[in-house]
């Protein structure tokens, strides 16, 4: 199959302002840590023209050139949105180009990518030769201003590489992506085709047992009930779908080294003993990932929801010990919490910007007492398994940033630790 490099000639681009995150996802702190009720999800929308030349190798023969060119910039991911592939536009010149090679020609966004990386590594490379050491006072403001600007283009171009690659991923994957949230004339939202049989398979046997836990954490004994519908505050399912976007990165980032292990045949013995009675004593002690440590890995959300609508077992009704959860358990402190840090902003940036379009910016008030004014906080109806569903996208989503991120990472290097 012929392999395809995409460049991108690029015209300037107006820096995005970040938006506030929805929770303060951690860097180099503790894992998942609780959400501000003042928490927003918005992003600036921009348009840019592009003129792209796209070249067609062949192994074995002389490369020969395509030229495409578009006066006008790319149209969204989707022309309408019931046809939309992702509920978060991409704006850059990249992004926008990005987004119409996955509408068209979805397997050959790896190649594009590519050669996108190759040319922020060479801008970046340009940049810093650029620098003048002599230069002083207004001057020296001034190249410190460029060279920021550009370093912001490179780092929007950048996140919104690794989100068309985590949607390229649930193409190959034949799932569609939730679109945004919204209620139907009865008010229900979950009017999304299921396709939870698909996301259990993307995971392996270990790590699916811990997605498992979960949705029991989650929902409890409700975690059989796809009919029964329940009335949710629409910035608690955010702030739920938010974690397990970053507790589907955490379990990715375990598993791999999990099966790293066994296939070398070097766990330790401990975990091998499924289900043995001083596991399970261990287990009982020890803080539980899936269950919430206090210090390291706790469920926010869990606390979050009303009485009766989720989750009717109790805290922790349900989990069961399981060979993966044995193994992290036999993590020390500072391992776990390392396993459990998102590595680089940009990730954390999709995690924040995927789930403002995919629930929008709440309402939230600080009162001047200091207490939450949530009296215009949306509650949308959703079923229970329509909540499986959502939560079992967020934590493919986190695994699948996590594989995009080293992927990226070994082409172009931007992760802090």
């Amino acid at each position: 199959m012929d392999a395809v490099a995409a460049s991108v000639i690029r015209s300037p681009a107006t820096p995005c302002k970040p938006s506030i995150l929805i929770g303060r996802f951690p860097l180099n702190g503790s894992c998942f840590a609780r959400f501000p009720s003042n928490s927003r999800f918005s992003f600036k929308q921009q348009q840019q023209q592009l003129c792209t030349s796209v070249f067609m190798p062949r192994q074995g023969h002389r490369r020969r050139s395509l030229v495409v060119r578009a006066a006008a910039p790319f149209p969204e991911l989707s022309g309408s949105s019931s046809d939309k592939i992702a509920p978060l536009k991409l704006e850059s010149p990249v992004g926008q180009f990005l987004s119409q090679i996955l509408k068209d020609h979805p397997h050959l966004v790896p190649a594009a990518v590519d050669q996108q990386l190759e040319q922020l590594q060479t801008d970046r490379d340009a940049d810093q030769q650029k620098q003048d050491p002599s230069a002083s006072g207004t001057d020296l403001v001034l190249y410190r201003r460029i060279a920021e600007v550009k370093a912001n283009e490179r780092k929007k171009a950048l996140e919104e590489i690794l989100y068309a690659l985590v949607v390229q991923k649930f193409m190959d994957a034949n799932v569609s992506l939730i679109p945004s949230i919204s209620p139907d004339p009865s008010g229900r939202v979950d009017s999304w085709p299921s396709g939870a049989g698909k996301l259990e398979h993307l995971h392996s046997h270990e790590a699916y047992e811990m997605i498992q836990n979960h949705l029991t954490l989650i929902l409890g004994n409700r975690i059989g009930d796809s009919t029964s519908v329940a009335q949710i505050s629409k910035l608690r399912v955010g702030q739920l779908y938010a974690a397990s976007v970053m507790y589907g990165y955490f379990l990715k980032r375990v598993d791999q080294r999990f099966q790293l292990e066994k296939t070398m045949k070097i766990l330790p013995g401990a975990t091998e003993e499924e289900n043995s009675g001083h596991q399970t004593a261990t287990d009982d002690k020890r803080p539980s990932v899936a269950g919430g440590a206090t210090h390291v890995m706790s469920h926010p959300e869990v606390s979050t929801w009303p009485d009766g609508d989720v989750s009717p077992g109790g805290f922790g009704y349900g989990i069961k010990p399981t060979r993966l959860r044995n193994y992290v358990m036999s993590f020390d402190s500072d391992t776990l919490q390392r396993y459990a840090t998102i590595r680089s902003k940009e990730a954390v940036n999709i995690i924040e910007k995927h789930t403002e379009a995919l629930f929008g910016r709440p309402e939230i008030v600080i009162t001047p007492g200091g207490t939450v004014d949530s009296s215009k906080d949306e509650n949308i109806n959703i079923s229970f398994g329509g909540l499986k569903r959502l939560v079992l996208e967020a934590v493919t989503f986190g695994s699948f940033l996590w594989d995009v991120e080293s992927y990226v990472e070994s082409r172009y290097h931007f992760v802090l630790n």
